[in-house]
């Protein structure tokens, strides 16, 4: 495949937005994750059953400093959106399929709420689930035409979207 083919885009300007939004939110998670450790890094993912925990809070916060600022700038959209993609789908699993089931889950453990079931899953995983579909968003139509990926192809069009 063609570099053009990975950076074109079929999506209009205003797609910045959704960018700059999930860019964001996955940039300060990231950063978070080394300010605040043991509640949003290694602590929090030894709490949760993420094995590996000292090697993996520091290497998503990495991942998810780097590939937000890419989809923040619009660079390499959709190749940035990938490993976010699979990031956000972990913390599906193993943070709100638990609450779902009322019980711990494979090897993730189940949080202490008040309720548990579908509807308070869902309320959990608001953010999740609108950052998931973001990202699907991004994987189909690429940054959008106001992105450092079309000003690379020249503003060209991939038969992706």
């Amino acid at each position: 495949m063609r570099m053009q083919d990975y950076l074109g885009t079929t999506a209009p300007g205003a797609t910045v937005f959704a960018r700059a939004i999930v860019g964001w939110v996955f940039l300060s998670e990231g950063i978070l994750k080394f300010l605040l450790p043991d509640a949003l890094g290694a602590g929090r993912f030894a709490q949760i059953g993420i094995p590996a925990p000292a090697v993996m809070g520091p290497f998503v916060g990495v991942v998810e400093i780097g590939c937000g600022t890419l989809l923040m700038v619009g660079l390499l959209t959709r190749l940035a959106a990938i490993p976010l993609f699979i990031d956000i789908s972990v913390a599906i699993l193993s943070t709100k399929v638990p609450i779902l089931l009322g019980h711990a889950f494979w090897m993730f453990s189940l949080p202490s709420l008040s309720r548990y079931g579908f509807w308070s899953m869902m309320h959990e995983a608001r953010t999740d689930l609108s950052m998931w579909m973001c990202l699907l968003f991004l994987l189909f139509v690429g940054a959008g035409s106001v992105s450092l990926d079309a000003m690379i192809t020249g503003g060209a069009k991939s038969g992706r979207g």
